[in-house]
C-alpha cells in the first residue's frame, strides 16, 4: 500500500508539472508573415500578397484578426461573450463594414473548427519554437498541416482562422483560396495587455451591411 501512494504520488507530481508547463496565452499580440504559392513571381498580384502580414490581438473573449498588403486591408473583429462583431475591409479608398452576429461568425469558421487533429510527437524547430506537427482533413478531401508549439494555450481560440481543437500555439500552416497557397509563419509574439480601443467598432467613413447582404451580394456577382 505504500508503494502505491509513493506511485501515485510520483504520478501527480508529473501530472501537475506537465501542466504547469504549458503557459495560458490570455492576452497580446501575435504577427504572422505570409508568402505567396501559386502565381508567378514577377507579376502584380505576387508582388502586391507576397510578404503581407496577418496581425492578430487577443483577450480572452474578444479578437482582432488583421491582414496587411499593398492592395489594402482586411480586419475581423468579434467579441464571444457578446456574440457580434464585424469586418472591416479597406481597398483603393473603398471602405466596409459587415456587421456579424454568432451564427454568422460560426459559419464564417465552421471550415476550420471542425478539424480534428493528428498529432506527430516528434519536435521541429521553426521560427525560434520547439513544434509539433498536426495533420487534419478538411472538407473536400483537403489536408491541413500546423506547426504548433504546445508549451503555449490559446485561452481565445475562436479568432478568425483559428483552430479550436490545436492544443497548443499555430507558429505556421498553410491555407489554399483556389489556386493560391498562402503559409502563414509566426514573426512575433507580444505578451503586452491589449488597448480595449482596438476592438471598439468605427462611427464613421465606412459603408454598413449586414453579413446576410454580403453572402447575397456576392451570389449576385
Amino acid at each position: 500500500m505504500k508503494q502505491l501512494f509513493l506511485l501515485l504520488g510520483v504520478f501527480s507530481a508529473s501530472f501537475f508539472t506537465t501542466a504547469e508547463a504549458q503557459k495560458k496565452y490570455a492576452e497580446g499580440h501575435l504577427e504572422y508573415t505570409i508568402n505567396i504559392s501559386g502565381l508567378d513571381a514577377g507579376s502584380p498580384a505576387y508582388q502586391s500578397l507576397n510578404g503581407a502580414r496577418l496581425h492578430i490581438y487577443l483577450k480572452p473573449s474578444q479578437s482582432l484578426t488583421e491582414m496587411v498588403s499593398a492592395l489594402g486591408t482586411e480586419a475581423s473583429i468579434y467579441d464571444n461573450r457578446a456574440k457580434s462583431g464585424f469586418l472591416l475591409k479597406e481597398y483603393s479608398g473603398q471602405k466596409l463594414m459587415i456587421t456579424l452576429n454568432g451564427d454568422n461568425w460560426k459559419q464564417k469558421n465552421q471550415f476550420y473548427e471542425e478539424a480534428n487533429f493528428t498529432i506527430d510527437n516528434s519536435r521541429t524547430i521553426i521560427a525560434g519554437q520547439s513544434c509539433k506537427k498536426a495533420t487534419a482533413t478538411l472538407p473536400g478531401n483537403k489536408t491541413l498541416v500546423v506547426y504548433f508549439n504546445p508549451e503555449i494555450e490559446l485561452v481565445n481560440s475562436t479568432y478568425n482562422n483559428a483552430f479550436p481543437n490545436l492544443p497548443g500555439l499555430p507558429v505556421q500552416y498553410e491555407l489554399q483560396s483556389g489556386n493560391l497557397n498562402f503559409r502563414y509563419t509566426l514573426k512575433e509574439v507580444s505578451w503586452e495587455p491589449v488597448l480595449s480601443s482596438k476592438f471598439e467598432v468605427p462611427r464613421t467613413g465606412y459603408r454598413v451591411m449586414t453579413y446576410d447582404e454580403n453572402q447575397q451580394l456576392k451570389k449576385g456577382n
